[in-house]
């Protein structure tokens, strides 16, 4: 009986020892997943400014436009495009001319509800995605984000809901596009963002220490302002950048030419 009774205690102790050496396994299987999950690879993404809150991007040899106006003659001798974006109704987003000029069979335009109901019946079909809807085009994932004004005296520029901001994604790697919008909440969320297009204008959008402050929050690897250019003329992005990179030398600040017409004009 005794004898019975050890043998028993050392089989237990080998079952549990198994049992460890499954959990380890386990454990050292799931870190090592979780790990690879995490990897970014870089894409070869190119972006070309064509003025104010409009630009060309090409992700990987998939051609995104954003906010198109200013008509054809502003995409001469640019690749036709598969995704075409839309932020809002106010005219230096939306431009019926413009999209009638650029949509075909083959694109896709994506905008919020505001948008698509105005649009002409030879737009259409188009792609309605409202705040924290979510659409795809092929591999690249596209979130609609809220995009609104928060500080008394602006609120009559954005109301929130009508336009959309957008996060796109492809293969882990996340871009933030502001739309018009102030500082808000929304922002504080954002997560993971690689590359952010961030808007700065009075009396419409933000200044540059409401955007500093929303760069901050959510620190990009790399931000680029656009949509600089307000009542009383420019924002200063050299100043944006320094206040940034004051705090934060991590995030980069990519400054890039948006107002061509400025340089004529000094």
């Amino acid at each position: 009986m005794k004898k019975q009774f050890i043998l028993l205690v050392l089989m237990a102790g080998v079952l549990f020892s198994c049992k460890d050496k499954e959990s380890d396994q386990t454990m050292e299987t799931k870190v090592e997943v979780e790990e690879e999950t995490t990897e970014v690879e870089m894409p070869n993404i190119t972006i070309t400014p064509i003025s104010h809150a409009t630009f060309v991007m090409d992700w990987d040899g998939q051609i995104i436009y954003v906010d198109p106006v200013g008509g054809a003659t502003a995409f001469e001798g640019m690749p036709e495009p598969e995704v075409i974006l839309v932020t809002d109704i106010h005219g230096d987003h939306m431009n019926k001319e413009t999209l009638q000029a650029l949509k075909n069979e083959s694109n896709f335009l994506f905008a919020p509800e505001a948008v698509t109901s105005q649009l002409p019946d030879e737009l259409k079909p188009t792609v309605t995605v409202a705040n924290g809807e979510t659409a795809t085009r092929e591999s690249l994932k596209i979130t609609a984000i809220p995009m609104y004004n928060i500080t008394e005296g602006r609120l009559q520029f954005h109301e929130k809901g009508r336009g959309n901001g957008y996060v796109l994604e492809k293969d882990g790697y996340r871009i933030y596009i502001s739309g018009d919008t102030e500082h808000i909440p929304e922002m504080n969320d954002l997560k993971n963002i690689n590359k952010a297009f961030l808007c700065m204008n009075l009396p419409y959008t933000m200044d540059i220490d409401q955007a500093t402050n929303a760069v901050l929050s959510f620190t990009p690897d790399e931000v680029i302002p656009y949509h600089y250019r307000g009542q009383d003329g420019f924002q200063d992005v050299e100043k944006f950048k320094e206040m940034v990179n004051g705090v934060n030398q991590n995030i980069e600040v990519t400054l890039m030419d948006w107002y061509p017409e400025k340089k004529s004009d000094s």
